[in-house]
């Protein structure tokens, strides 16, 4: 609100910083909060509405700035318009912060699953954090998840750039193309969270998911060259789909492969090399592109996607969590069987 005057960039890049800083707590919420509050038949699915809400604002990201502060040369004009925008931010993000401090709890009153009872007691931080890395089964999805989602990233930025050089009179086609990347990735994110809850093939659909990333990512690279608005539309959407609906995916099989430790530091170090991850890409793929050509650079991305499919192919499935959803399953129905003799 106080940075939208041309000499006051510092306090825009201060705010942004934060807010960067901040949003690493934020993106780590989902698995949390769906194994805190959610039964075992429940989490999966929550885990990945809790995406999809990202998703929506990263979405509304798209759609109300440009109509909020149309393109015009006036500064004071665009000065306004960007005060009116950063004010509606400020008062929505306010609103939100008091409600989840007044109304929402940090937990159940009783926990939803045994998996819950038996994290209760909080372990010692970095003793957590060593034998996380520690384990190979995580450092593999660690490593293999950070390429997925910095690979995406790096699509993300790059997109105007690259595709406006097959389509160079199509800027708002190209957004449009942005768009349909990140509401095909919330519909991605939720359909593959039910696949998951309904199936509990963690691994299954997590390598499926990055080798369709994979093969669309390489259609990708190609599709361009025939400079047909519909197909790359489609495959921008498809890439979107399985790239984004891989998130939550992979927050899960994380929180199984972790069990007992807490969600929020398994995530949080998932979205930690998802940052690192993207911004080596990101800067690589743009050099890249920039002495190569963009089928260069993309392929780059293709080859590490295969190595994160490779990597994904490795990881053994040791579902710790599961494993205690179904001794509390078969401990609540001995207990049930026994009720009925007694009754008898």
């Amino acid at each position: 609100v106080l940075s939208t005057k041309p000499d006051q960039f510092w306090i825009t890049m201060i705010g942004q910083t934060t807010v960067a800083c901040s949003q690493i707590f934020i993106l780590s919420v989902p698995p949390r909060l769906a194994a805190v509050w959610f039964s075992p038949e429940e989490v999966s699915r929550a885990c990945a509405i809790g995406v999809f809400g990202n998703q929506v604002g990263i979405a509304l990201g798209f759609v109300i700035p440009p109509m909020v502060v149309p393109t015009g040369k006036d500064a004071r004009e665009t000065s306004a318009h960007l005060f009116t925008l950063f004010l509606g931010t400020a008062i929505v993000t306010t609103a939100v912060f008091l409600a989840v401090s007044i109304g929402f709890r940090e937990k159940p009153p009783v926990p939803p699953n045994k998996a819950q009872i038996s994290s209760k007691a909080e372990p010692h931080y970095l003793r957590s954090l060593r034998r996380l890395l520690t384990s190979l089964p995580y450092v593999l999805l660690l490593v293999s998840y950070g390429i997925n989602v910095g690979v995406f990233y790096a699509i993300s930025t790059l997109l105007n750039q690259v595709i406006s050089k097959y389509l160079p009179d199509e800027d708002k086609t190209i957004g449009f193309m942005g768009l349909s990347i990140v509401v095909a990735g919330m519909v991605g994110s939720v359909v593959c969270g039910v696949i998951l809850d309904k199936s509990k093939k963690f691994k299954e659909v997590t390598l499926g998911l990055y080798l369709l990333s994979t093969l669309l990512m390489s259609l990708y690279t190609f599709v361009l060259r025939a400079q047909s608005v519909p197909v790359i539309f489609v495959t921008t959407a498809s890439l979107g789909f399985f790239m984004t609906g891989y998130l939550p995916i992979g927050f899960e099989l994380s929180s199984e492969l972790t069990y007992p430790e807490p969600e929020g530091t398994s995530s949080g170090l998932l979205n930690a090399s998802a940052q690192i991850f993207g911004i080596l890409f990101t800067l690589g793929a743009t050099k890249i592109e920039s002495a190569y050509g963009d089928v260069i650079a993309n392929l780059m991305l293709v080859i590490m996607l295969v190595l994160g499919t490779f990597m994904t192919a490795l990881i053994r499935p040791d579902l710790r969590r599961q494993r205690a959803f179904e001794g509390h399953s078969v401990k609540i129905s001995s207990l049930t069987h026994s009720t009925d003799l007694v009754s008898r």
